[in-house]
């Protein structure tokens, strides 16, 4: 469906085709275990009942009570299927599974056999329950791309690390500055894309809050001040795009900075937000290692930072600027989702230093090509846009690739060496 500002929107019965099925299908060829986790609502139910009916096997939805009883009571049973993959959802509601499924891989172990949805990073499970470290291979699904909406398979990021040059071959943009505001306020989060109206996806924002600090997080950990959760998200929203400060969020909500870095761990371990570490190379001294935080969802952090269409409209001063940390979140979350359907194994990271350089998204490849990326609000680029990118090309001389300063204009051109201005849209045209 297109919306009214030409953006794509989801209908109530519309199956967006995500560009991970075929990711799943392939490492299901090759892995005994494939467990795809993400955040709550990003899809992973569907793909899942995709994934079973295809093999012509049942889904064990751990989100039915009677399902999860009768699973909790006799994991066992319920992992002998003779029709592959054993599909189960929302695994992380039964941990004992994961031993189980562990117990009947040392019977045969061979590829295909269990297919795991989880809202919960599988890497922040308890130590006793990572019982298929080594057996399991874990796939990150995010809230839809903009290529997804679009039904395009995107190669921005695999294009970025190997010919970044080559990204300057397409036209001219098309995208007007109210349509990428349209597309960064409703996110892509299936459910609040089939909303009709603003006002509904705030109230559905609101109650996923909710709904994740009430029975995700609390299935980690019983945390007795869990009413200061969502206040902590919010102050993260605030500092979305930016490098953590707990010691300032911990004053506002009356919590020790410690408590404050944990509870941004849980958080992230429900993928509510995420982190990206500091670059990790030995450039200077004056780099500093802090990671920075990104909510996952664009319209997520919009609505938590209270940036709407129509304090856009009025060009409201705070907005802006909350916009413009909106917009670098929007485009890091857009290339990491690439990252799933990129053959490239790849890290990544931010640059900071102490002197204010900073380059928003560094990414490296498994043979040590780098390329950055720095994200703009604004319609055009100057010099000063590309100093960070500039001295990280400077310091790794042959080993960076690329650097692309995005913005919301419409014109793509070389800058520098190895240094292009990319309208944002490039991202998924």
């Amino acid at each position: 469906m297109i919306g009214n500002e030409g953006l794509p929107r989801i209908g109530g019965a519309d199956i967006v085709k995500r560009h991970l099925a075929s990711v799943v299908a392939g490492r299901l060829q090759e892995e005994p275990v494939v467990v795809l986790n993400g955040a709550r609502t990003a899809g992973k139910s569907t793909l899942l009942r995709e994934c079973a009916a295809e093999h012509g096997t049942p889904v064990l939805d751990l989100d039915d009570p009677a399902t999860l009883s009768a699973v909790a009571a006799d994991p066992s049973t319920f992992v002998s299927s003779a029709r592959e993959p054993v599909c189960v959802d929302e695994f992380q509601r039964v941990l004992p599974l994961l031993d189980a499924i562990k117990a009947e891989l040392n019977r045969e172990l061979r590829p295909g056999r269990f297919l795991l949805t989880g809202s919960t990073r599988y890497t922040s499970l308890p130590i006793t329950s990572q019982s298929l470290t080594g057996r399991a291979h874990v796939v990150t699904m995010w809230p839809l791309s903009q290529g997804e909406l679009r039904g395009r398979r995107e190669t921005f990021l695999a294009i970025l690390v190997r010919d970044p040059a080559s990204l300057l071959a397409a036209v001219s943009s098309t995208t007007t500055r109210s349509q990428y505001e349209s597309a960064l306020l409703a996110g892509g989060y299936p459910i609040a894309l089939r909303r009709a109206s603003e006002a509904a996806r705030a109230r559905w924002f609101r109650d996923y809050v909710g709904m994740v600090v009430e029975r995700d997080v609390l299935e980690i950990r019983a945390i007795r001040q869990r009413e200061v959760m969502p206040e902590i998200m919010r102050h993260l929203a605030a500092q979305t795009g930016q490098v953590v400060n707990a010691s300032r969020i911990g004053e506002a909500v009356g919590l020790q900075r410690s408590v404050v870095g944990d509870y941004v761990e849980l958080l992230q371990s429900v993928f509510l937000v995420h982190q990206l570490e500091a670059f990790g190379r030995t450039l200077s001294t004056r780099v500093r290692h802090h990671p920075k935080v990104h909510l996952v969802d664009s319209g997520l952090a919009a609505h938590l930072l209270g940036v709407s269409s129509e304090r856009l409209a009025r060009r409201d001063p705070v907005a802006l600027t909350e916009f413009g940390h909106v917009v670098e979140t929007f485009a890091v979350n857009e290339i990491l989702k690439q990252a799933g359907w990129c053959d490239e194994l790849l890290r990544f990271s931010h640059y900071r230093t102490r002197d204010g350089q900073e380059v928003d998204l560094v990414v490296e490849t498994a043979d040590g090509r780098i390329a950055g990326v720095e994200v703009k609000s604004a319609a055009a680029v100057d010099a000063a846009d590309f100093r960070g990118l500039k001295q990280l090309r400077d310091r790794l001389g042959g080993a960076f690739v690329g650097g692309v300063a995005l913005h919301l204009g419409q014109h793509a051109y070389r800058y520098d060496d190895r240094l292009f201005a990319l309208p944002l849209d490039r991202l998924w045209a």
